[in-house]
């Protein structure tokens, strides 16, 4: 690293099918000059997300990447100087950094982070990943004690957090994952009830035998086959959160698409709410700088607020039955 250079990695071009190597290039920038009412950043940790996938595909919630420009991303970042009163040299922030190594981002467009270690929890469990677990789930799957609760890419970082706080909730919790390992990983670690290979080919059936009670809440990461082999299975006034649809992120979507959605939807009178962290981003880091703990995220109830820690990842907390801690998935964060 030198003074003057800004290491980047360019989406060169857009991919039409699987996502690759091939797709991106790094590339030594000017130094970025920040403006009045910006920080130049110096990115420490960037997260990798599902979502950047779906970016390339074209606008969703935020514009889409374009070809031969910077790749989007959140990331960790320290700040390095400051044109913005709010913001000091040494402070610890949160924003759209995208994938370089210094970036100059407006204030207003950043959150101030605590400063703990290590500092990849700031993009795991107290960050996107655990945000993004925290709301889906209670906010919109709204899980209560003795329901069964699936949840589809269960081994991922968002996944393994949903299904651990979906036990601190009192429910039965059943992951799909992909492979032996992952299943036996998401029972014997993180004290899910069951586990569903969805690589086994008969997801379905698997579902069935592991929730024959039906399923009351469903948290969705992939869509696809997986969505289908869930709809059917859910009990009346069941809800759904739409947290994502890998399956149809990399490559053409999937031929059978997910068949008879609109009147299952309408018969069993699902709830299938779609949400973007982001929406509760704000509100989330208000409530983390007023908590006396770094992990205590506040949570409304009827007309009052009141705490709930979800993680004290940091200490190694005993959380659920056995371990109640949420744990995050390997490969959550990268570094510069």
């Amino acid at each position: 690293m030198t003074g003057s250079v800004n290491r980047q990695i360019l989406l060169v071009e857009k991919p039409s099918g699987k996502l690759g190597s091939e797709h991106f290039k790094m590339v030594e920038g000017a130094m970025p000059e920040p403006k009045d009412g910006e920080a130049l950043l110096r990115v420490r940790y960037i997260s990798l997300d599902a979502a950047n996938r779906a970016w390339m595909h074209g606008a969703t919630y935020r514009s889409a990447v374009e070809a031969n420009s910077v790749m989007a991303g959140g990331g960790i970042a320290e700040v390095v100087s400051s044109k913005a009163p709010e913001l000091a040299p040494g402070d610890i922030v949160f924003g759209d950094t995208g994938w370089q190594e210094f970036a100059a981002v407006p204030a207003k467009h950043l959150t101030r982070m605590p400063k703990l270690e290590p500092m990849t929890h700031l993009l795991s469990v107290f960050g996107i990943a655990g945000l993004t677990a925290y709301f889906g789930l209670l906010e919109v799957g709204k899980p209560r004690e003795g329901e069964t609760v699936v949840v589809s890419a269960a081994a991922g970082s968002v996944g393994s957090i949903v299904g651990q706080i979906a036990k601190i909730k009192g429910c039965r919790v059943i992951g799909i994952a992909g492979g032996a390992d992952k299943c036996h990983w998401l029972t014997s670690e993180l004290c899910f009830d069951a586990a569903v290979d969805y690589k086994d080919g008969a997801t379905f059936k698997a579902l069935r035998a592991a929730a024959p009670k039906g399923i009351d809440v469903y948290f969705d990461n992939v869509g696809g086959d997986i969505l289908e082999a869930c709809l059917p299975q859910m009990n009346n006034y069941g809800r759904i959160a739409c947290c994502g649809a890998i399956s149809q992120y990399d490559g053409a979507p999937s031929a059978h698409g997910p068949r008879g959605v609109p009147g299952l939807i309408v018969v069993k009178r699902l709830v299938m709410q779609g949400f973007i962290v982001m929406d509760y981003m704000k509100e989330s880091q208000r409530a983390l700088a007023r908590s006396p703990g770094v992990g205590q995220v506040r949570q409304a109830e009827g007309a009052g607020r009141h705490h709930r820690r979800i993680a004290e990842h940091a200490e190694g907390a005993d959380r659920i039955a056995r371990r109640r801690e949420p744990r995050q998935a390997h490969g959550q964060a990268v570094t510069t």
